[in-house]
């Protein structure tokens, strides 16, 4: 996450490059925590997005408890003041999109205890994968992929069960100053929404200003359907400011200096409609060596 200064847009590294868990009950492993912290620091990071570990729990008051724990580590090691994110994604468990309304209640509940994480480490933006799960292939009742054109019938009635969910869960979020950005995931890792578009089709006619989307540069790369259809996405979400953070990611998830990324192309659309509030990056720990020319 990036937030826009005089000088040039603030830098958050991603996590995700040393793990998936940040352990919250585990004290030993929060002093890990605020090792890389430190040293990315130094390094010229702004802030640090932290993922959030999926569970099976339905109750999740005591995994909430757990990060308030861990904030209160944080800020007895003098990092009170470190600027955070948070990366979240739905499960098989927690589906928004289910056809049984139990399960769409259980998936908000499980959303808004992220959001409720997220606050609590003083973060304002939680992104990821929030509408369909997360890498879950569907399959039909006999086990086979569904592909092509069944596969686009099959997410057409998912999107609009998740629809009033994910609006709540923007309700909810705006109550403690956290913004959701969805993001798309190309078709390699989940069933939808893989592209901008996809999500500025989700969000027409959304209430509030606290749900948008989040645009990986590697997604983008990986399964967009060319530069002239992500101009025209990126000019339907801006005037509503539903760009809500971008990810600059290697599709090899390497080092962005070498990447194959075409970097014009990428952010050309996106500089003259978003005002850099909340930048995620991905790469090795050095601005110097990953930041693109141009």
């Amino acid at each position: 996450m990036v937030t826009q200064t005089d000088a040039r847009p603030e830098v958050f590294f991603s996590f995700f490059m040393f793990t998936a868990d940040l352990q919250p009950h585990n004290p030993a492993y929060t002093e890990v925590i605020a090792h890389h912290i430190r040293e990315l620091y130094s390094y010229g990071y702004d802030g640090f997005d932290l993922p959030i570990a999926p569970t099976a729990a339905t109750d999740h008051r005591a995994e909430v408890r757990s990060y308030i724990e861990l904030k209160h580590r944080l800020d007895d090691l003098g990092l009170g003041d470190v600027q955070i994110s948070t990366n979240v994604a739905t499960t098989r468990q927690f589906d928004p999109t289910s056809p049984y309304p139990e399960q769409r209640e259980q998936a908000l509940a499980y959303l808004r205890s992220r959001i409720d994480i997220t606050a609590a480490l003083g973060g304002s933006l939680m992104a990821g994968p929030v509408i369909f799960p997360y890498n879950v292939s569907p399959v039909t009742e006999t086990g086979q992929p569904i592909w092509s054109d069944a596969l686009q019938e099959w997410i057409r009635p998912g999107y609009e069960r998740a629809h009033p969910i994910i609006e709540s869960l923007g309700e909810y979020a705006g109550e403690l100053g956290v913004v959701v950005g969805i993001e798309p995931v190309d078709h390699w890792e989940q069933a939808a929404p893989n592209l901008v578009g996809d999500v500025a089709d989700f969000l027409e006619g959304f209430r509030g200003h606290n749900v948008g989307v989040c645009i990986d540069s590697s997604h983008v790369v990986l399964g967009s359907e060319g530069p002239e259809t992500f101009r025209r996405a990126v000019a339907a979400l801006a005037p509503a400011g539903l760009i809500s953070s971008i990810h600059l990611s290697a599709p090899d998830r390497g080092q962005l200096a070498d990447s194959w990324i075409p970097w014009r192309t990428f952010l050309d659309p996106i500089r003259p409609v978003y005002d850099g509030r909340s930048w995620s990056r991905y790469s090795t720990p050095s601005l110097r060596s990953s930041t693109p020319s141009g």
